[in-house]
């Protein structure tokens, strides 16, 4: 599409709903042939209706409008292959008016905007006038000659429309995060200083696009420096939370590395004179910053050096987490340290995290969603390649604990919820699997009935929602402790499930459904 914008996708109706309210302006716009209605500067404030607005609202409007023009480019292009020329007109006169209308509600509430800007805005008006004129001349001839000649025109200004477009929404974002940017930086009051990161936050929540403008114009050096003020205490979980938005982007990864972070972070955790909101969101910018599935996490040095005070405050967390949430942020931030180096999980077994991450899925005050529980097993996975592991587990009734986790299912049809079940099942197996090198656990394991649970994941697909990954792990498991009890097992599963390659199994068992389902 001409501008690469991500919005947060909402169901169509609202949107719609959302959306006429502009879709109607811009007719009556139509109707005015776009005239702008002149005034006086003074009265300016009292007669646009972007006045209303907070700094914040009238961003959200732009995005709106901005999002509104990039649709419409993109169908005034697939109309103009078709040859609709009456629809790619009317279309033209739309976009028309929709640009000059947020060229003029931006202007109505921002300040000091650059030269630069109203070089572009003019640019785009101008082309957009063009545009019309092209496409008025369309719908007034039917000489195909002419009209071929004149499509690869429009098609060349169409695309001018969309880069000058892109530039603009650019140049205003970045104009608008340095604004924002420069009130944090130069505000002594408290109120100011929330509001402006409270409009920071909604623009992080716009993608990944925006996170890098902001990580780009400083974001990260000025939102430490807050957490390092003690006057805006108040502040921190606010601007923490802000911060775990910005650093899902490889830009804000490197600022936090330029103004020390992650020190900063370890201070915030280790002081328990802080509040547990805002020990939760820093923890929740370390999950962030630690996540397996970020490509450029790899290169934080400064992680490591403050690693063994940041895993004992994040156990402190979790052992005294008051809710659910602040538990699951603090055990996602552990989950992925354990990715991230092993060392921590030998810090883990000294601290005795084990026995408290198992109590605590027996309380559902904190581990009530697979959620949660996929950071645990996680976790114990993790910690399993460790020897030591084995008696901590079976101490603290975790093969139990890891059985019940062969069970997981979603209470809804959600697919966030979905996954995160697929993801508990695939990592009990695993732990399952790793642990049962020990024969106290795979004794344990066998008692408890895991062998047949194992070979009715492997067999039946809805019991692991047709997930692959949780089919090999099972099959890993089953494997493992078929080699301490063989006699647990009929012999066609042996056969299908335990004699064959691994890869055979697997082919076998993905080739059920019909028999099974």
């Amino acid at each position: 599409p001409p501008c690469s914008m991500h919005l947060i996708q909402v169901d169509s109706v609202q949107r719609w709903m959302d959306d006429l309210k502009l879709m109607t302006d811009c007719e009556c716009m139509c109707i005015l042939q776009s005239k702008p209605i002149s005034m006086e500067k003074d009265e300016q404030n009292e007669l646009m209706l972007s006045s209303q607005y907070s700094t914040c609202d009238s961003l959200q409007l732009l995005l709106k409008r901005a999002w509104i023009i990039s649709t419409e480019l993109t169908r005034i292009a697939q109309k103009l292959e078709k040859n609709r020329w009456q629809r790619v007109h009317s279309m033209t006169v739309r976009v028309n008016c929709h640009v000059r209308s947020m060229i003029n509600e931006y202007n109505t509430f921002t300040r000091n905007s650059s030269e630069e800007m109203h070089q572009f805005e003019k640019l785009l008006i101008d082309k957009c006038s063009e545009f019309t004129a092209f496409t008025e001349r369309c719908i007034q001839t039917e000489d195909e000659q002419i009209l071929k000649s004149m499509k690869s025109c429009i098609n060349e200004t169409l695309t001018t429309i969309a880069q000058y477009f892109g530039q603009l929404i650019e140049l205003v974002l970045t104009h608008e995060a340095q604004n924002l940017l420069r009130q944090i930086e130069l505000s002594d009051s408290v109120y100011v200083t929330e509001s402006a990161i409270s409009s920071l936050f909604s623009l992080t929540q716009e993608g990944a696009h925006l996170c890098r403008i902001i990580a780009k114009e400083g974001g990260v050096v000025t939102l430490f420096k807050i957490c390092r003020q003690d006057c805006f205490r108040g502040l921190y979980p606010q601007t923490l939370r802000t911060l775990a938005s910005i650093c899902c982007v490889e830009e804000g990864m490197h600022q936090l590395e330029k103004v020390d972070g992650i020190l900063c972070l370890a201070d915030i955790l280790t002081d328990n004179s802080h509040s547990e909101a805002t020990h939760a969101e820093a923890a929740a910018v370390i999950a962030q910053i630690t996540s397996p599935h970020l490509t450029f996490s790899q290169h934080l040095s400064s992680f490591l050096e403050n690693m063994e005070e940041i895993v004992t405050a994040l156990v402190k967390l979790c052992q005294e987490a008051s809710s659910g949430e602040v538990f699951l942020l603090a055990s996602a931030a552990l989950a992925n340290i354990t990715f991230f180096d092993t060392m921590a999980c030998e810090i883990l077994l000294q601290l005795n995290a084990m026995k408290m991450l198992l109590a605590a899925c027996s309380d559902k005050r904190l581990v009530d969603t697979p959620y949660s529980r996929d950071q645990v097993v996680t976790i114990l996975a993790n910690m399993s390649v460790l020897d030591q592991c084995a008696s901590e587990i079976i101490q603290g009734n975790g093969i139990q604990l890891l059985m019940e986790m062969l069970f997981e299912k979603p209470s809804s049809g959600n697919s966030a919820e979905v996954a995160a079940c697929e993801r508990v099942q695939q990592k009990s197996a695993v732990t399952l699997a790793r642990l049962s090198r020990d024969p106290e656990v795979a004794e344990a394991a066998i008692k408890l009935s895991c062998i047949p649970r194992l070979i009715k994941l492997c067999r039946s697909p809805t019991e692991r929602n047709n997930s692959d990954s949780v089919l090999v792990a099972c099959l890993a498991a089953l494997r493992r402790l078929a080699v301490m009890s063989p006699d647990g097992l009929e012999d066609s599963d042996f056969q299908q499930l335990v004699k064959p390659r691994l890869v055979d199994s697997f082919l076998l068992c993905t080739n059920m459904e019909e028999s099974f389902v």
